[in-house]
């Protein structure tokens, strides 16, 4: 059986993806929660095998849950459901570590399959987020010092410098939750998924 944590601040949602797993043998309902901030608590306290996520909720939006979410337990497979396919929210799920990104438009059996997939570590992607993607990486070519502020400059410097973000605190006199929004922020902007990438990308963009 695969179990599934579903979140999202419907509640009349919720009760529909409920449902909906009840009509497959293989899918079983972990539990549910409002937003992403209980479904950390949720996740702790039931370890599902994949997360069905929201991306616009309050307290804790989709990504936000997803990072913090990866940071905790790396192996969680996050998979977004949302009414949502503007670019720059595809390209954060994803870069926080969502294993797919869906539209709620979605039948029963593609969101079966997709869960399945999410299980087995294989990306979906509906083909709207598939064509965010695409946007995104073709902005990505054309982005400009200006995308970046000038503590993230500074921040993205500190990082080629081969400093952790304690390291990167003490140096900006900031605490390592700043310096950890400031990493997220130009992972985001860049489009990237990790440091390493993210300095290569600013240098052959001549960010910094």
């Amino acid at each position: 059986m695969i179990r599934v944590l579903i979140v999202d601040d419907h509640t009349i949602v919720r009760s529909g993806l409920c449902a909906l797993l009840l009509a497959f043998d293989d899918l079983e309902l972990a539990g549910e929660a409002p937003n992403g901030r209980e479904a950390l608590i949720a996740y702790d306290k039931l370890k599902p095998d994949v997360v069905l996520l929201d991306m616009v909720m309050p307290e804790l939006d989709g990504a936000q849950t997803t990072r913090t979410l990866r940071e905790l337990h790396p192996n969680a497979k996050v998979l977004i459901l949302t009414s949502f396919k503007e670019d720059e929210l595809v390209k954060a799920a994803m870069t926080a570590g969502a294993i797919g990104y869906l539209m709620k438009n979605v039948t029963a059996e593609e969101l079966a399959n997709a869960i399945r997939q999410a299980h087995a570590g294989k990306r979906t992607l509906s083909p709207e987020a598939t064509e965010a993607l695409i946007h995104a990486a073709q902005n990505r070519d054309t982005l400009l010092v200006e995308d970046l502020t000038a503590r993230e400059r500074e921040v993205l410097s500190l990082i080629k410098e081969g400093m952790n973000n304690n390291h990167i605190a003490e140096k900006l006199y900031v605490s390592v939750s700043t310096v950890k929004f400031h990493v997220s922020s130009i992972l985001g902007k860049l489009g990237v998924n990790n440091r390493t990438e993210a300095v290569a990308l600013a240098m052959e963009r001549r960010l910094i």
